[in-house]
């Protein structure tokens, strides 16, 4: 089976510039990314799973949806912020990706700005018609998504690896992390496990602190999987470490 991160023809990595790797950038950013590509990939479903006049189910569905879409909004201005900047300065010769990625954060940025009223909207009233434009608004941005999200991972993060610390690299995933929920980013993390291969799980258990990781066990995993099964009723909830 072919992995999600490989270049597709016509596509083409930026120029890796010489001396070591610093950080783990990419395997960090595959593991979010797959948790992007998963919850928009399910956003119209769970949009159209809450039948027209629905107004409990719909408020429910569209307050998870909401903070998925807060998390990618936090997601690309940290790396607007603390990632592009040092990586257009410390190789210049990767500015055109530079340029592309940016453009696509615009674009991603646009269609969440629409998505915002009408996503109210619909939890205020569960109305057929806007259910309807809000799926089709998140096909849109999952389709702009499954691109961006691979083109990232295979042309850029490769070279951010060599040019920001470790440090850096931490801080470019923790951007915006107390502007959440402590409930919610314990049961979020839940998500996000459930959307990588066991391997990768082993290795974000590894850098999540130790004071997140014993709150999500003792609290986190339920809240995670009761969330999931109200999501999704009839599917099995997914085990994670």
């Amino acid at each position: 089976m072919t992995d999600f991160f490989t270049m597709r023809p016509g596509e083409t990595a930026a120029p890796l510039p010489p001396g070591p790797v610093l950080c783990t950038g990419s395997a960090s950013m595959r593991r979010i990314h797959r948790f992007f590509l998963w919850a928009y990939d399910e956003a119209p479903g769970l949009v159209r799973s809450a039948r027209p006049g629905d107004t409990e189910r719909a408020p429910y569905v569209g307050v998870v949806l909401g903070n998925f879409d807060k998390v990618l909004h936090m997601h690309h201005e940290g790396e607007d912020q603390l990632m592009y900047p040092p990586l257009a300065e410390r190789a210049p010769a990767c500015a055109l990706h530079v340029a592309q990625m940016l453009e696509q954060h615009r674009q991603v940025g646009e269609l969440l700005e629409g998505i915002e009223p009408v996503r109210r909207r619909w939890m205020k009233t569960a109305e057929g018609d806007i259910g309807d434009e809000l799926a089709e608004r998140y096909e849109h941005l999952s389709a702009v998504l499954k691109v961006h999200l691979r083109r990232e991972v295979t042309e850029v993060m490769p070279v951010v690896d060599r040019v920001l610390t470790a440090a850096e690299a931490q801080m470019v995933g923790e951007h915006g992390i107390k502007q959440f929920d402590k409930k919610f980013l314990v049961a979020y993390l839940g998500m996000v496990l459930a959307s990588n291969p066991p391997a990768d799980q082993r290795e974000m258990i590894k850098d999540i602190p130790l004071p997140v990781r014993l709150a999500y066990r003792v609290v986190g995993r339920a809240m995670y999987r009761k969330q999931y099964a109200t999501l999704f009723p009839e599917r099995v909830v997914p085990d994670t470490l």
